[in-house]
């Protein structure tokens, strides 16, 4: 077993992880401190625990319209106009991810 410091808003974070699996590890607390920072950017320093659960909330759709974008390309028959369409349905969630992160920035700064 090994451990990973990692960085999430500012914050140490002392990681387990499989040998092996430091980099990968890494590499995704990256990419969840970058969606934080987004927020962040958004919503103002709402808390830790708040803004964890909104990024995952994030990510977690991003996952799901990932595996649906997935299950449409399986069951296409693989042509170029069905991956442009993958693509363009990935684009619009990208941009309802957007939206939703405007929405909860605009609630909070009306509480």
């Amino acid at each position: 077993m090994s451990q990973v410091m990692v960085t999430i808003n500012g914050r140490n974070y002392q990681i387990a992880c499989d040998d092996g699996q430091e980099a990968h590890l890494t590499r995704l607390a990256a990419y969840i401190d970058k969606r934080v920072g987004e927020l962040v950017a958004a919503v103002g320093q709402v808390g830790d625990a708040r803004l964890l659960v909104m990024s995952s909330l994030l990510i977690a759709d991003e996952l799901s319209d990932a595996y649906s974008d997935r299950d449409t390309l399986k069951g296409s028959d693989g042509t170029a106009a069905a991956r442009l369409e993958a693509e363009e349905s990935l684009g619009t969630g990208i941009e309802a991810i957007a939206q939703r992160i405007e929405d909860v920035a605009a609630r909070l700064e009306q509480s």
